[in-house]
């Protein structure tokens, strides 16, 4: 009789853990990216696709665009642009970077000389979140796109008066 009962609560917690795990599974909707230009010459087009998410509006994308660097201690940018683009008939916007990947940054002198290897990048940009359309970026080929999705803190809080 334990050993059915052990059996029992072994089974439960596998169901119960199988059902937690495909809670957390994303969805995405149906990606098309079929309609939006071919990249140029010496560029790649890379896209973001967010998954499906509860108060979509609540949320915001941060992108950066850039590349890893062997660099000193200095605090460093990637010189160039990113301009905002429309999809002419469609109303999506698609993203177009220039930069020749030189960097600039403070000149602070490093006392050991020491280069490590860091991800150094354009000025990042906010736009907001939307599953139903993918953001599609056109980089030169040798820079990557990295994102991190912004959620709203739970508490609002109140601006102190002087």
């Amino acid at each position: 009789m334990k050993f059915l009962k052990a059996i029992s609560v072994v089974l439960m917690m596998f169901f119960i853990a199988n059902i937690s795990a495909q809670k957390k599974k994303e969805k995405f909707e149906k990606l098309q990216i079929e309609m939006f230009p071919k990249a140029k010459e010496g560029f790649k087009q890379v896209y973001i696709q967010l998954p499906v998410a509860k108060n979509e509006s609540d949320l915001k994308v941060e992108f950066f665009v850039g590349a890893d660097k062997l660099l000193d201690c200095n605090k460093h940018f990637l010189i160039g642009k990113v301009t905002a683009q429309d999809l002419q008939g469609w109303g999506y916007n698609y993203y177009e970077v220039e930069s020749n990947g030189e960097t600039g940054g403070t000149l602070m002198g490093c006392p050991d000389q020491k280069k490590t290897n860091k991800f150094v990048s354009l000025q990042p940009e906010i736009v907001r979140y939307n599953s139903k359309l993918p953001l599609v970026f056109y980089v030169p080929k040798d820079l990557e796109v990295r994102y991190r999705i912004l959620r709203p803190d739970a508490a609002m809080k109140k601006a102190v008066q002087k």
